[in-house]
């Protein structure tokens, strides 16, 4: 393997991402058939295959998902090495990976957009987690410079920095019989089927979290990996759903969703701009991480503050952020 290439590690990485060459020469910005050369080149120097092709099915050989942990220590590892040397040389610019639970992706762009006007030479790149798990998993392998989430791993050793409130809050239709209440006691969620996020989702893990407390046994109507699939089944009268405030402005300013005030909540929460401890921030970098400190929360805010006041002739619940 002496005259294996960085090129090709990078390639067959991606490949290995998405299992797919067409898409990982989407992601590289190559044509399918450079990225298959890139794979046939290494598998030759290998000397064994690295990728079991049944059609357009592509999976990774025995070979290949040993590789594949290598490959992608050894990208960290050099990545690490070209961060140290631009800390050195004090250099804001060059590629910069930032990570993200699915529910940042309502507010991260508008913020790396602001960012992106301060320093236009960083090229970023965003990658976002289906859930929390895997998340934690690129930070595991070194894939993110940043990870923006909220609960920070305990599984790692990490640093954690608060930069804005998250609240979270019950959600319903506008005609749901609860809403005519006012403000309702948690045990009146007894028995309502309930729309929740899957088992590994921080989101799902606060809700279990405060019925667990308020001793209320939910009634699961359904469980969705996806905050647009439970806003939709919410609108559509089929139960109450918990959701990060930042996933509903629009549903809120526009009056499809309304937020019910159950005692208790919203459940705040943080968000939290998260790297490896062992890692070596670049100054690209370092001027993300200090940027959403000095202007998460007052972004946030606002955002929070203009989605409650929803449609003009609503009046919704007030909430102050704690920082």
């Amino acid at each position: 393997m002496k005259a294996v290439t960085l090129r090709q590690l990078r390639v067959f990485t991606e490949v290995a991402r998405h299992l797919s060459f067409v898409r990982a020469a989407e992601a590289l910005h190559l044509t399918p058939p450079a990225v298959t050369m890139q794979v046939q080149e290494l598998e030759s120097q290998v000397g064994l295959p690295l990728f079991e092709r049944q059609g357009r099915k592509v999976s990774l050989t025995t070979a290949g998902e040993y590789l594949v942990v290598y490959a992608r220590r050894m990208l960290a590892t050099l990545k690490d090495a070209s961060d140290a040397m631009d800390r050195l040389k004090r250099v804001e610019a060059g590629e910069l990976t930032v990570g993200m639970v699915s529910t940042a992706k309502y507010f991260v762009p508008r913020l790396l957009a602001r960012f992106c006007e301060e320093h236009p030479a960083i090229d970023i790149r965003l990658r976002v987690g289906n859930n929390r798990e895997q998340l934690v998993a690129w930070m595991q392998q070194g894939e993110v410079d940043l990870a923006i989430m909220g609960r920070p791993p305990k599984e790692l050793a990490t640093r954690a920095e608060p930069f804005a409130a998250h609240p979270h809050v019950f959600l319903a239709s506008p005609g749901h019989a609860l809403l005519g209440l006012g403000s309702v006691a948690a045990s009146l969620l007894e028995g309502v089927p309930l729309i929740a996020r899957e088992p590994g989702s921080g989101t799902r893990a606060l809700m279990d979290r405060f019925l667990a407390d308020q001793r209320v046994q939910p009634r699961l109507g359904m469980e969705m990996p996806s905050n647009e699939a439970i806003k939709q089944a919410v609108m559509a009268g089929m139960g109450l759903g918990f959701l990060s405030l930042h996933t509903v402005g629009l549903e809120l300013q526009c009056g499809l969703l309304k937020v019910l005030e159950v005692e208790g909540t919203p459940l705040v929460r943080t968000w939290n701009v998260v790297h490896q401890q062992s890692k070596v921030l670049s100054p690209a970098a370092e001027a993300m991480r200090y940027f959403f400190i000095e202007s998460g929360e007052r972004f946030l805010a606002q955002q929070d503050a203009t989605a409650l006041a929803g449609p003009p002739s609503v009046a919704g619940p007030a909430y102050h952020s704690t920082g």
